[in-house]
C-alpha cells in the first residue's frame, strides 16, 4: 500500500464539534473495524471451542472434563497475553501490537486442526490464550484515544459488539463445519484471521495521543504494573474496576456455560430449542451493549452502570423464576440486555481513568484478571446445581451485581474529559 493511503490519526483539536456517528472521520471509523474485528476472533474462538468439546473428547479418548480444562487453559493464556501485550501496546504501538496478537492466535488456532495429541492440543490453546489476550484491551484503548470524547462511551461499546457478532457467526457456521470436515476443520479456520492482520497494520496509524508521547522515556514493566496503584485514588479506582470486570465475566461465563443445559434439563427443550432461546439472549446482549455507550454518553458512566447493575440484579432473579415458555425466550433477553450490556463501557471507563503510556496496560491486565475469575463461573454453578438445582444457582448471580454497584463510588466520573 502506499505511503500516502495511510489512513492516519487526526489531531485532537478537530474533534469537539463532533456530536454524532455521522461526523466521525475515516481514521475514528478504521480504528473501530481494527478493534472490533480482533474482539470478534474472540468470541468467535471460545465458541468454536465449545461447538468441538463432545469431538476432540471422542477423537482424544478423554473425559468431558477433560476437554473442558482447553478452555481453562486459553482462559489462562489470556491472562498472561493480556500484561504482555498491554505493556507493549504502550511501548511499542496500539496497531502494531493489535496486529501481533491477532497472528499469534491465528497462527495457533490454526495448527490446532493438526494437533496429533491432547498435549500438543493443550499447549496451542494457551498460545491462542495469550494472542486473544491482548486484543480486548489494545482494542478498548485505541478505540478510546481515537474517537471524540462526547462519543467515547459509544465507540467502546461498539468495539464490545464486535464479540457478539464472532459468537453469532461461530454459531451460524460451526454445526455446519463439523458436520463436513470435523472439529479440525472448524480450527483451520482460525488461519483466516492473519491474512486480515497485515491490512489492518497498513491501513491505519497510531492515534495522537499515543505519538505524543512516544519519544517520552517509557517505564520498566513492573513500574507500569504498579502505576495501576500508584496512589490512594488510582488505587480505589484499579480495585473498583477489577470488580467490575470480575463480576462481568462471571456473570457472562455463568450464565452462557450452562444456559442450555439450563433449559434442556429443567423445561425439556430440544438442542435446537435451547440454541434459538438462546441466541435470543445473545441479541440481547448486543442491544444492550449498544445502548450503553448512549446512556453512558449522554447521562455519565455512573449513572450507566448503576441502572445497568440494577437491571442486571433485578432481571436474574425474575428469569430464575420464570417457567413459560415466552416468559423464558423474552426474559432470556432483557436478562442478556443488562448482564453483558456493561460490557460496552468498561473500554471508556478504563480509557478515562489511567494515562495514555499505561492505558492499554490497565485495560489488558484488569480485563483479563476479570476474565480469570470469570473462568470459575461454570465451576461454581455446576457445584450449587448439583446441590440445589439450576434456578437457584441463577438465582444468586444476582448477588454480585448488587456488589457492582457498591464499588462504583470508587472509581471517579470522567464522561467527556479529554484523555491524560
Amino acid at each position: 500500500m502506499a505511503k500516502s493511503e495511510h489512513v492516519t490519526a487526526p489531531q485532537p483539536s478537530t474533534h469537539p464539534q463532533v456530536t454524532s456517528l455521522t461526523d466521525i472521520d475515516r481514521y475514528a471509523r478504521k480504528a473501530i473495524v481494527a478493534s472490533a474485528s480482533g474482539y470478534a476472533m474472540d468470541g468467535f474462538d471460545l465458541l468454536i471451542l465449545s461447538f468441538s468439546m463432545a469431538a476432540i473428547s471422542s477423537d482424544f479418548g478423554i473425559s468431558k472434563a477433560a476437554a473442558a480444562s482447553l478452555t481453562t487453559a486459553t482462559l489462562w493464556g489470556a491472562v498472561l497475553g493480556g500484561i504482555v501485550f498491554g505493556v507493549l501496546a504502550d511501548k511499542l504501538g496500539r496497531v502494531r501490537m493489535l496486529t501481533w496478537s491477532i497472528l499469534l492466535f491465528a497462527i495457533c488456532t490454526g495448527l490446532c486442526a493438526v494437533a496429533q495429541d491432547f498435549t500438543l492440543l493443550t499447549v496451542l490453546r494457551f498460545m491462542a490464550g495469550v494472542g486473544l489476550g491482548g486484543e480486548f484491551g489494545i482494542g478498548m484503548a485505541l478505540a478510546a484515544e481515537a474517537w471524540p470524547s462526547r462519543l467515547r462511551a459509544r465507540a467502546t461499546a461498539l468495539v464490545g459488539l464486535g464479540w457478539q457478532f464472532g459468537v453469532l457467526v461461530a454459531a451460524l457456521c460451526s454445526p455446519f463445519i463439523i458436520d463436513h470436515w470435523g472439529w479440525r476443520g472448524l480450527f483451520a479456520l482460525g488461519v483466516l484471521p492473519a491474512l486480515g492482520a497485515f491490512f489492518i497494520r497498513r491501513g491505519i496509524g497510531e492515534p495522537p495521543s499515543f505519538e505524543q508521547r512516544k519519544e517520552r522515556p517509557i517505564a520498566g514493566w513492573r513500574e507500569q504494573l504498579r502505576r495501576l496503584g500508584r496512589d490512594r485514588t488510582t488505587l480505589k479506582a484499579t480495585l473498583g474496576i477489577l470488580v467490575l470486570c470480575s463480576v462481568q465475566n462471571f456473570g457472562y461465563y455463568g450464565i452462557m456455560t450452562w444456559l442450555p443445559t439450563y433449559l434442556a434439563t429443567d423445561f425439556g427443550y430440544s438442542l435446537t430449542r435451547s440454541g434459538l432461546w438462546t441466541s435470543v439472549t445473545v441479541l440481547g446482549m448486543a442491544c444492550g451493549i449498544f445502548c450503553f455507550g448512549q446512556v453512558a454518553d449522554r447521562l455519565g458512566r455512573r449513572p450507566a452502570f448503576w441502572a445497568y447493575q440494577l437491571g442486571a440484579a433485578v432481571s436474574v432473579l425474575v428469569y430464575s423464576q420464570l417457567t413459560s415458555s415466552t416468559g423464558l425466550l423474552i426474559g432470556g433477553a432483557v436478562m442478556g440486555f443488562f448482564v453483558n450490556g456493561m460490557l460496552g463501557g468498561l473500554g471508556a471507563l478504563m480509557a478515562e481513568v489511567y494515562p495514555t503510556d499505561i492505558r492499554a496496560t490497565a485495560e489488558n491486565v484488569l480485563f483479563n484478571i476479570g476474565r480469570a475469575v470469570g473462568g470459575l463461573a461454570p465451576m461454581t454453578i455446576a457445584f450449587i446445581s448439583t446441590e440445589h438445582g439450576f434456578s437457584p444457582a441463577i438465582a444468586l448471580l444476582a448477588a454480585l451485581y448488587v456488589l457492582d454497584a457498591a464499588v462504583m463510588p470508587l472509581i471517579p466520573e470522567r464522561r467527556g474529559s479529554q484523555l491524560a
